[in-house]
C-alpha cells in the first residue's frame, strides 16, 4: 500500500496549505527586499518629497481643525438661539390669541 493512501485527505490538504503559505511568505519577503533596495536607491529624492508632504499635511490638518472649531462655535450659538426663538414664537402666539 502506498503511504499516500494512508494519510487522510484533510491532513494532505493542510500540508498543501502550509506549503502554499510558506511560498507566499517567501515571495512577500523577496518583494519587500526588492522594495527596500529600490527605496535605498531613491532615498535622497524621497526624503525631500516626504518632508514636503508632511508639511502640507500639517497645514491641512491645522486648517481643518480651525474649520471644525468655527463650526462648533456656530453650532453652540445656534443652540443658544433656539430657546430664545421658541420664547419669541410663544409670545407671538399669545398676541395673536388676544
Amino acid at each position: 500500500q502506498p503511504a499516500r493512501l494512508l494519510v487522510p485527505r484533510a491532513l494532505r490538504q493542510q500540508r498543501q496549505l502550509q506549503k502554499q503559505r510558506q511560498q507566499q511568505r517567501q515571495r512577500q519577503q523577496q518583494q519587500q527586499l526588492q522594495k527596500q533596495r529600490q527605496r535605498q536607491r531613491q532615498r535622497p529624492q524621497q526624503r525631500q518629497q516626504q518632508l514636503q508632504k508632511q508639511r502640507q499635511q500639517q497645514r491641512q490638518q491645522q486648517r481643518q481643525q480651525q474649520q471644525q472649531l468655527q463650526q462648533q462655535r456656530q453650532q453652540q450659538h445656534q443652540r443658544q438661539q433656539r430657546p430664545q426663538q421658541r420664547q419669541q414664537q410663544q409670545q407671538l402666539q399669545k398676541q395673536q390669541q388676544r
